[in-house]
């Protein structure tokens, strides 16, 4: 279930100077309450197969943007945070073709969805807001291709370490299961790679959560 919400401009303007230098009537036609929606942590933004109604802006949240396998597990493939969008609705936007992924409010969601024909018309018409599109097509391409050499090339404990590491916590409130899903492996692997690195003092497993006891070895099976 998804609500309205009334967004002013200098915090749209803040999070995407790309839209600033935009004619008024653009901008107001932008922030209409009916174009920016709440959603609540666990809803599905979009899904596959499913066609693309708009160019989303994040205000506020993540959302986690996934390939599911018809074995039902899941890849990771990035996040969208505040200031950035979704490649795969510019790409069905600009394809005119149906989501090949799916996507998954993290936390509590506000965004802001550009109408189909305005993305269109300040595609064509705004050239800062096109350099910002194909600005965000480069950093995901490049964040794919890592992904790619990394599921092809490294062994999962590295990518397990290295997951953990990218954090910046001492305690994660995670699931092994979560932890499966954005490796793109099944849970007994990864809780038996845990239990490995609990047994080896880089970590403490509680319900729910993780604890990094030594980050330094953590880095070593990174890295190797």
């Amino acid at each position: 279930m998804s609500t309205t919400a009334n967004v002013d401009a200098p915090t749209l303007l803040a999070l995407y100077p790309a839209l600033n230098c935009l004619p008024a009537a653009h901008l107001a036609a932008m922030l209409q309450p009916t174009a920016v929606m709440r959603l609540p942590a666990g809803t599905e933004v979009f899904a596959e197969h499913q066609p693309c109604q708009g160019f989303p802006l994040l205000l506020a949240g993540s959302i986690k943007v996934c390939k599911l396998a018809a074995s039902g597990r899941e890849l990771l493939l990035y996040r969208v945070t505040p200031g950035g969008s979704c490649i795969i609705s510019s790409s069905c936007l600009l394809g005119k073709s149906d989501y090949n992924a799916r996507g998954i409010a993290e936390t509590a969601l506000t965004l802001l969805v550009l109408p189909v024909p305005l993305f269109t018309e300040l595609m064509v018409a705004h050239p800062p807001f096109r350099d910002f599109v194909f600005h965000l097509f480069a950093e995901r391409i490049g964040e794919l291709m890592q992904l790619v050499e990394e599921v092809a090339f490294a062994r999962l404990d590295q990518r397990l370490a290295k997951l953990l590491l990218a954090r910046n916590e001492t305690l994660i409130a995670i699931t092994h299961q979560q932890l499966a899903d954005e490796l793109g492996s099944v849970r007994e692997i990864v809780s038996r790679l845990l239990k490995g690195f609990a047994a080896q003092g880089l970590v403490s497993l509680g319900r729910e959560q993780i604890a990094i006891s030594d980050r330094s070895g953590l880095q070593r099976i990174a890295t190797v």
